[in-house]
């Protein structure tokens, strides 16, 4: 009998990002998904999150009815401090991002495409719509990780041979997790290193417009 097939859900998919962090890296998540990967237990792992309003050392989101209303990440959800914790300010932040002390930031995005552009910001046909941050980061960080779900909600792919909406920057994104496995971008494009549970090279490929290359380690995606 075939393995049942589990698309990952989100927390699983920021526990699975997360298990790529270093000890002694300083990390940025983005607001929306991205934010859940300070949930993941990181043991003896030591793991500095700094956010863009001014918040550098936090810890998990707070458990509801314990928050302090006056401590939000860059997504506005309340979180816990961690020792040795610092607020500054909100320049002095955006400061250490373009000067280059962020190891890695987190973001969530409408499209990634096999060259390492991204797109995050404004979807067809949105008027308006504003960047924000993300240019920062996603130009300041050494590194740049994506959280997305595999397709829309339509079925249409979002890992594509080159993004159809603006772009936030590009050739940056090294890593990307989807809720049907992890991928790495390498100058031959899509690496595919992991794949969710019961599903095959070939579904996965099927929902996505970009070539996939499998990893000959290809293994079932698992969380520790």
């Amino acid at each position: 009998m075939a393995e049942e097939k589990t698309p990952l859900d989100r927390q699983t998919m920021c526990n699975r990002i997360a298990m790529e962090f270093q000890d002694g890296w300083v990390v940025n998540l983005g607001v929306g998904m991205p934010t859940l990967c300070s949930n993941y237990d990181f043991g003896d792992t030591d793991i500095l999150f700094q956010s863009e309003n001014g918040v550098i050392g936090y810890g998990p989101l707070s458990p509801e009815g314990e928050e302090d209303i006056h401590l939000v990440n860059a997504g506005g959800q309340h979180v816990t401090l961690v020792k040795g914790a610092s607020i500054i300010h909100h320049a002095d932040s955006f400061s250490l991002i373009r000067s280059g002390y962020i190891d890695v930031t987190v973001m969530g995005a409408y499209e990634v495409a096999e060259n390492g552009d991204f797109a995050n910001w404004k979807t067809a046909g949105r008027k308006g719509g504003g960047i924000g941050g993300a240019m920062d980061l996603a130009v300041g960080a050494k590194q740049v990780f994506l959280a997305l779900e595999h397709t829309t909600r339509e079925g249409a792919p979002r890992l594509l041979k080159r993004c159809t909406l603006p772009v936030t920057a590009v050739g940056v994104v090294t890593k990307v997790v989807t809720n049907l496995g992890l991928f790495d971008i390498t100058p031959e494009g899509f690496l595919m290193r992991e794949v969710a549970p019961g599903y095959t090279p070939e579904e996965v490929q099927a929902v996505t417009e970009a070539t996939l290359t499998i990893s000959p380690d290809l293994k079932e995606l698992r969380v520790a």
